[in-house]
């Protein structure tokens, strides 16, 4: 594995800007302006959809809604800090999970007055929607959260259609609530567009802040009949998965599982946490994140695999000096975990501030050479945004001087200037600044972005076979399939995950049937996930070499073209009913 080495254009694409940096330039070829149908938001395809009878209707942006999201949020917030709803005090020590069982070899019958016992590692989203799955099909679930608190850590969520229907097959309730708490997305266009002047005569000339491409995500859930997608805000979704999901006492905090041991023949697992507490169970479930330590330990990976994870749980106890050391760490543990750098460094943040376009766009993505900055409705007059730059991994920020007092500010608008331009010269459109400004040093968090290969990197039988169980350990979410976030759909394939869990394990009526259901689990989810993992790889990739396509004639257009054609296929897929 090659660490930070993706800092410039590979493949075809580098070979093809070569070819055309030596080429002769025309001045004549650049003049001109763009074409005027692409400066509109709203165009008539994404009308016809948005006006069909049975589409959300758009309510404009108002006080009163501003002030119920934001305030829920701070509400959720507040209630987390609180540990409310999580197992402390004398509730902890008679915990049913510190009991070792006297189970019979060759296991035990399942019923319902002795159901199927599960921990699950890890109480960010895959963690907290896998034990809702299991409560709601009467099992037994204990949650293990690494982190001191949950603390708020990063912007809202995406919940698209597709894990909005897992969890209302999960839980009507907890649908109900996430839906009404959130604000809907899918009632304005998304899409595509040109950070920067670029183009020609000959392949199409497009200004700064041109839509390259846009479509809906409506149409392809109203063919499937699912809910339109939402977003919400963290701690709310934590907030309500741990009052309707599961009982209260259900989360235990500063509890990292460090190691298990299969106990075999249907007698479960035996897991040991970081402070030597033993916790005893039917089924493991690592849903730790990406540097996730049940995986470490299920396929045996060199020491220093299991890292901290940053989840919506344990990352908001970080703040930017420890930040800076987990950049330069995490290079280690991701050549020992076999993650792969995707090539990016990210920086993001939730700005409280109304975008200019808020009533026509929900999302969007500002393209450029080795950079792009996505922006998504946060709700509340929120804008969520992320700025990827392509560089090797481990970067850090400077420490804020009197001199240099918001470095990563400074670093940001030198990146998108819309002014003076950037290090190439690029006059970015001037959105991207409008929600940079709009945020503070404090509120923006960088991070290296990493993920996994989208198939199985291995020749070992029996990970083939079940690529993320073996006996009573299972892993789901980022502990399973890291994705690039160009899609959306970390959180709503870790939803996916959470239900066909629960899905397959309700079906076990003897402890001994565990192994073959948690590998019947596996081997359902893997083919989808890998599928989205690599769209999602590829969309990176892709995304930086846009600007290169809008100067090549013939070639420009035609990528353009099928890359507009097939949005609608895609979200087609992503928004299954079925998973």
């Amino acid at each position: 594995m090659v660490i930070g080495q993706q800092a410039e254009s590979f493949g075809p694409a580098a070979v093809i800007r070569s070819i055309k940096e030596k080429l002769p330039q025309s001045e004549w070829l650049a003049s001109g302006e763009g074409a005027a149908r692409n400066k509109v938001d709203m165009p008539d395809h994404v009308k016809e959809i948005l006006a069909q009878p049975h589409a959300p209707k758009r309510v404009t942006e108002n006080q009163e809604r501003t002030d119920r999201i934001r305030g829920r949020f701070e509400q959720a917030a507040a209630d987390a800090l609180e540990l409310r709803g999580m197992l402390v005090g004398e509730e902890d020590a008679k915990a049913w999970w510190r009991t070792p069982r006297d189970t019979p070899k060759g296991g035990r019958p399942v019923t319902k007055d002795d159901p199927l016992t599960v921990l699950v590692t890890g109480g960010g989203l895959a963690g907290l929607v896998t034990a809702s799955a299991c409560h709601a099909l009467g099992m037994k679930v204990a949650i293990f959260e690494q982190a001191s608190s949950y603390a708020p850590y990063g912007g809202p969520i995406q919940i698209q259609s597709n894990a909005l229907r897992a969890l209302q097959r999960i839980s009507p309730t907890i649908y109900e609530e996430l839906v009404a708490a959130g604000t809907v997305t899918a009632d304005r266009v998304s899409g595509l567009k040109i950070g920067y002047r670029k183009g020609n005569k000959l392949a199409g000339l497009y200004d700064r802040g041109d839509w390259l491409v846009r479509f809906d995500t409506l149409g392809p859930a109203l063919e499937a009949g699912l809910p339109a997608t939402v977003v919400v805000d963290r701690p709310v979704i934590q907030q309500i998965l741990v009052k309707h999901g599961f009982p209260e006492g259900t989360v235990r905090i500063k509890s990292r599982v460090e190691s298990f041991e299969e106990l075999g023949d249907g007698r479960g697992v035996r897991a040991t946490l970081s402070d030597g507490t033993h916790a005893y169970a039917d089924v493991l479930v690592g849903a730790d994140g990406i540097w996730s330590q049940v995986r470490k330990c299920l396929h045996d990976l060199a020491d220093g695999a299991g890292g901290f994870a940053a989840s919506g749980a344990a990352g908001g106890a970080i703040d930017d000096a420890e930040a800076r050391k987990l950049a330069k760490d995490t290079v280690k543990i991701a050549a020992q975990a076999d993650r792969r750098y995707s090539g990016f460094t990210c920086y993001a943040a939730l700005s409280p501030h109304r975008a200019s376009n808020i009533e026509d766009v929900s999302y969007q993505i500002l393209l450029g050479d080795k950079k792009y900055f996505v922006s998504t409705d946060g709700g509340g007059e929120r804008q969520q945004w992320f700025a990827l730059i392509r560089e090797p991994a481990g970067g850090v920020d400077p420490e804020p001087t009197a001199d240099d007092p918001h470095p990563k500010l400074r670093r940001l608008r030198e990146e998108f200037s819309d002014t003076t331009g950037d290090a190439d010269g690029n006059v970015w459109d001037p959105f991207a600044l409008e929600l940079i400004n709009a945020a503070s040093e404090e509120d923006i968090k960088r991070r290296d972005l990493y993920d996994g290969a989208p198939l199985l990197a291995t020749l070992n039988p029996q990970r083939l076979l079940s690529p993320w169980a073996k006996g009573s350990v299972a892993l789901c979410g980022d502990a399973a399939h890291p994705m690039m976030p160009n899609l959306g759909q970390g959180g709503c394939q870790s939803t996916e995950d959470g239900y066909r869990l629960g899905q397959e394990l309700s079906k076990v009526q003897h402890t001994s049937e565990v192994s073959a259901a948690l590998g019947s689990y596996s081997r359902v989810r893997v083919i989808r996930t890998a599928i989205i993992q690599g769209f999602a790889q590829l969309s990176s990739d892709l995304l930086v070499d846009f600007d290169l396509m809008m100067t090549i004639p013939i070639l420009g257009p035609f990528f353009l073209t099928m890359t507009q054609l097939s949005m609608p296929w895609i979200l087609r897929f992503l928004y299954t009913p079925e998973f």
